[in-house]
Formats: structure tokens, sequence, C-alpha cells
């Protein structure tokens, strides 16, 4: 089990994330646009830079939906293999078995 402040910092993120996701996609659409004046291009660049840090998707870590481990973790069912191995053994997840040969 992950720490609680970890889990609690990582769902902060995401909604700050989902905050400023429609600023930061205008600032950045500005900033690749070459056909705009450098100077404004700049402008947009420190602006950019004046958002929280934490408002940036890439500073989101993926993490178990179960327990808010943050490695193993597979996408499609948000957990992380330790939790899968042992609800696929329970036969809680549909369509799953276990490998036997």
């Amino acid at each position: 089990m992950a720490k609680k402040s970890a889990v609690e910092k990582n769902d902060r993120r995401r909604k700050l994330a989902d905050q400023y996701a429609e600023r930061r996609a205008k600032l950045k659409a500005i900033i690749k646009d070459k056909s705009r004046p450098l100077a404004e291009r700049m402008q947009a660049s420190m602006k950019l830079a004046e958002l929280p840090r934490n408002s940036s998707k890439t500073r989101i870590r993926n993490r178990c939906e179960i327990t808010g481990r943050p490695r193993g973790y597979y996408r499609k069912l948000r957990m992380s293999r330790n939790k899968l191995r042992e609800l696929a053994s329970q036969g809680l997840i549909p369509g799953m078995i276990k490998a036997s040969w």
C-alpha cells in the first residue's frame, strides 16, 4: 500500500492538470505557431512558465486504483501487476484466466 500522502498529491496534480489544460493548450499553440511574431511567442512562453508546475500532465504518475502502487502498472486495467494477478486468480476479472502448462 502506497503512502496516502503520495496518492493524494497525485490526485491534486490530476485536478490541477484538468483545470489548466485548456489554458496550457492555447499557450502552447501560440508558442508553436511560427507565423506569429517572436515577441508574442516569447510572452506566451513566459505566461506558460508562470502556471503551476503541477498543472502539467507529465507530472501525473500512473498509480494502481486499489493500492496506489506506482510501478508495474497496466494502463488498460488501471491497476498494478500484483492486484491484477490476485484478482485474476480469484476469478474476479471477466475473461481472464491463469495460464497453466
